[in-house]
């Protein structure tokens, strides 16, 4: 159980410091070149926002299968937590880039306006008005996300990417041991609680409206 326990921690660390910085690049090209004349812009927002669109609706258990020979290039296996990870980081990117593509719209237009009249570069808008704005909300998006794939951890193990899922289905369903399974979940909703009950005090750490 102590070794499940860290393979679902595990998974969902790694996953999620992959997805968090993925979906901020992602979210972001879509956020700049939504309405950049030019058609290079537009390719580029098209390309991006197909790749998102694509892996956001393929079903998660079908989107491992698809992967298998991706993974076994890049982890060298198709079982056990390391194999778990080009899945999980591709489904859940996607969903988050969404995320942070519209916590940016909402940024007030005037606050970036002022930015960019005090002679600000682009990239200046970004990490000293954009992101800093946004903050709150993308803590928040990252937080339903994490809740996310830690389901996704538990959907990966029932074919052999290690953890709690693992755990729950062979050990528990396929061995009827009813106690297993039951442990397993309830430490999959403490996971859940956890991140949900952290993520809030950032939130309210970051959001300047609670100050």
């Amino acid at each position: 159980m102590m070794s499940a326990t860290w393979e679902t921690v595990w998974m969902t660390l790694v996953s999620m410091i992959v997805i968090v910085i993925l979906g901020i690049i992602l979210g972001l090209i879509l956020y700049e070149t939504r309405n950049k004349p030019g058609i290079g812009y537009k390719v580029l927002n098209w390309i991006v926002g197909l790749f998102v669109n694509i892996f956001r609706s393929i079903p998660f258990i079908i989107l491992i299968i698809l992967l298998l020979p991706i993974t076994m290039k890049l982890a060298g296996t198709i079982i056990g937590p390391r194999a778990a990870l080009p899945s999980l980081i591709i489904s859940a990117a996607p969903f988050y880039a969404r995320m942070v593509e519209s916590y940016f719209r909402e940024v007030d237009a005037g606050v970036l306006e002022a930015a960019e009249s005090m002679g600000a570069t682009t990239w200046g808008v970004i990490t000293k008005v954009l992101i800093p704005e946004s903050k709150p909300a993308l803590i928040a998006g990252a937080t339903v996300t994490t809740i996310s794939l830690i389901g996704y951890t538990a959907m990966a193990g029932a074919i052999g990417a290690g953890g709690l899922g693992n755990l729950a289905y062979q050990d528990g369903f396929q061995a009827s041991n009813n106690t297993v399974t039951l442990v397993a979940t309830v430490i999959i909703c403490l996971f859940v609680f956890i991140v949900q009950f952290v993520g809030d005090i950032f939130v309210k750490i970051t959001d300047k409206r609670t100050l």
